[in-house]
């Protein structure tokens, strides 16, 4: 196995004492968030072990797995994901027949196109460590429907997700019966997360767009604090053909007063940020001049960090995963929990160290360079477009020392699938085209067409099943021995890099 390099740092001095303060931007924030931080809760850190189960397997009784097989049935008879009908009529509707739960707790609301489940679930994880209950709701899942609502940093479980189902379905088919298009499945599942949430009950959700912002199903909440990653072109036939038209759209999160997190974006997308935070009296905190990464180093196993937050600087993080994306992504998501408890605009202080430290260190996300096997090394990323390609090339290329790294791609064919195979040809000396077993996917002779024009024929093979592909990849890594530390990357969709996960035993 060909193993990240590990870190040459020395010891780092001790900790500042002093704290920055935020410019020129802070404004006044919700009182009630005070309350929350000062309330019932003490600001004590979680033991820092991992996560819990981040992809759950089929249920083990065989009734529960029949019944979620049943409820999965039902929703995949509903309009997909990639049907839409730019509105959120129908959520509302079904909020007000449920009796708002979407309102029963604050939210953290999170847009852009790339990063956006990884800081979820690193706010998560913050959240979790200072000891509120939290609710993550986030897409596509990688194995597991369950994935996408999850409670405390856990799945929700099967007999809850089922249950979930039933209780609101009454209502679901009554706004069906009102409305001229039935609730589509992701506006069922955001229904069902939010009453889910109520009933826990949370103390906070953490809630990620399923595509866009202003009439995305999520968008029925008030979050205080609204989170946008880096902004690329995707779903552009959806949502504008630059960045600017897509972040006019992703715009819509913001809301009245609330303090927006503002990753690094395009010129023309962060403009037009800017300006709806202007037109709704929002505060805006800036990547690379409110907050951002100030060190990063390559360690065993992740990378180590300094991160300048809201309110000073965080010495000495290890994070478990791989890339400088994800070091943006963490500094994202430290801010944004600061804001949630009004460091910055109502507080000149840092959070503690140590929760912080804890809660970063326990951090998983499932399919994003995740290592699943060794001899040979295989990785998984869920890379879909040409920035999240190009984010996981850099990433594999930083933390690993493969002398030949071997691609499984397969794609979906609504996709910029030239750009994505233009981002891994400099990393990959061969690429093993195929595709997933969804409807979406794109045909492989198609793909495989684009791969020779952008890689060549010689270093083309094509294999219409994922798991031959697969095969066929582990082989060429194996196959002489001056190439001991090749490794395979799986990559060009959730979708196939879930199958994969489960072809190789970690489902």
């Amino acid at each position: 196995m060909s193993e990240p390099r590990p870190s040459d740092r020395h010891d780092a001095p001790d900790p500042d004492d002093t704290f920055e303060e935020i410019v020129d931007e802070a404004t006044q924030r919700d009182p009630d968030l005070a309350v929350i931080e000062a309330g019932s809760r003490t600001l004590r850190a979680h033991s820092g072990q991992p996560q819990g189960e981040a992809v759950p397997a089929r249920p083990a009784d065989p009734e529960t797995d029949k019944a979620l097989r049943a409820v999965e049935q039902e929703l995949a008879g509903r309009w997909g994901e990639t049907k839409l009908e730019p509105s959120v009529t129908r959520i509302a509707a079904l909020m007000d027949v449920l009796g708002e739960p979407q309102r029963a707790y604050p939210s953290i609301h999170i847009t852009g196109t790339n990063g956006k489940t990884s800081t979820a679930r690193m706010i998560e994880a913050l959240l979790n460590a200072f000891e509120l209950r939290t609710g993550r709701y986030t897409s596509p899942h990688v194995q597991s429907i369950t994935e996408r609502i999850s409670l405390d940093g856990s799945p929700i479980e099967p007999e809850r997700f089922i249950e979930t189902y039933e209780d609101i379905k009454p209502y679901v088919e009554m706004v069906d019966a009102q409305q001229p298009y039935r609730l589509s499945f992701f506006e069922v599942l955001t229904g069902m997360a939010y009453a889910a949430f109520a009933d826990a009950p949370v103390d906070v959700a953490v809630v990620e767009v399923g595509m866009g912002g202003t009439w995305d199903a999520t968008n029925v909440i008030d979050s205080t604090v609204a989170v946008v990653t880096p902004i690329s072109l995707d779903h552009t036939d959806r949502l504008g053909t630059t960045p600017a038209e897509i972040a006019g759209e992703k715009s819509g999160v913001i809301k009245q007063g609330a303090t927006v997190i503002l990753a690094q974006q395009p010129v023309d997308a962060a403009q037009v940020m800017l300006k709806k935070a202007v037109e709704v009296d929002a505060t805006v905190a800036r990547e690379g001049m409110e907050f951002g990464v100030t060190s990063r180093e390559i360690a065993v196993g992740g990378q180590l960090l300094t991160l300048r937050g809201l309110g000073g600087e965080y010495e000495e993080i290890f994070l478990p995963l791989y890339g400088a994306h994800q070091a943006h992504n963490a500094a994202v998501a430290l801010s944004a929990v600061e804001a949630f408890f009004g460091i910055g605009a109502e507080q000149a202080r840092s959070l503690d160290i140590d929760a912080i430290r804890k809660a970063f260190a326990s951090v998983l996300s499932p399919g994003r360079l995740e290592v699943v096997r060794s001899s040979p090394t295989v990785v998984l990323d869920a890379a879909h477009n040409p920035a999240g390609a190009k984010a996981a090339a850099d990433g594999i290329s930083e933390a690993f020392s493969f002398s030949r790294l071997i691609g499984v791609v397969g794609t979906s064919g609504d996709k910029d699938v030239r750009g994505l195979l233009e981002a891994f040809e400099p990393i990959f000396a061969e690429i093993v085209i195929t595709q997933n077993s969804t409807a979406r996917a794109m045909d492989v002779d198609e793909l495989a067409a684009i791969a020779v024009e952008v890689f060549g024929d010689e270093r083309v093979q094509v294999e219409p099943r994922l798991d031959d592909a697969l095969e066929a990849a582990i082989t060429l890594a194996e196959e002489e021995d001056e190439y001991a530390g090749a490794g395979v990357l799986v990559t060009g969709s959730v979708i196939t890099v879930g199958e994969a996960r489960l072809l190789l035993g970690r489902g």
